[in-house]
């Protein structure tokens, strides 16, 4: 939801840069002097007005008489004939629904009683000696020569290259 918001504003952040980008570059259209002009315009002559002959006049139309709407008879209410009555139906009877016999709770047999075993016995087992560690000899450390490096040394800072501004006590 939050990218469709932020995608929406950059969509109108771009539009008005683009409409005042315009408006900038009108402007300054506008506010620039027109060019002079090297070649005058040639004088146009100016053509007679024509005359036109006066407007027809339109005769009025005698106004047309609608004849009055011929009044509708007022037509007699049909009777209509009463609603039939409904016989009433006698209710049939249902029988009473037959009682369910009780059913006897089965006895079941106590639980037979787990004789209890006795634990057997675990023989302790003798812990196994190992061998001692092999000891390892001692190698003598190779020398091994270390060349000379000589050190690098920086070239001359040239002068005045930096002003090293003074400091205030």
């Amino acid at each position: 939801m939050a990218a469709k918001s932020t995608m929406a504003s950059l969509v109108l952040l771009m539009a008005l840069l683009l409409s005042c980008s315009g408006m900038s570059t009108a402007a300054r259209l506008l506010e620039e002097a027109a060019p002079k002009e090297e070649y005058p315009h040639p004088a146009v002559p100016e053509l007679p007005k024509p005359e036109l002959p006066p407007h027809p006049t339109v005769p009025e139309l005698p106004k047309h008489e609608v004849p009055a709407h011929p009044a509708v008879p007022e037509l007699p209410k049909p009777e209509l004939p009463p609603h039939p009555t409904v016989p009433e139906l006698p209710k049939p009877e249902v029988p009473a629904h037959p009682a369910v016999p009780e059913l006897p709770k089965p006895e079941l047999p106590p639980h037979p009683a787990v004789p209890e075993l006795p634990k057997p016995e675990v023989p302790e087992l003798p812990k196994p000696e190992l061998p001692p560690h092999p000891s390892v000899p001692e190698l003598p450390k190779p020398e091994v020569p270390h060349p000379e490096v000589p050190k690098h040394e920086l070239p001359p800072k040239p002068e005045g290259h930096y002003q090293v501004p003074e400091t205030k006590p």
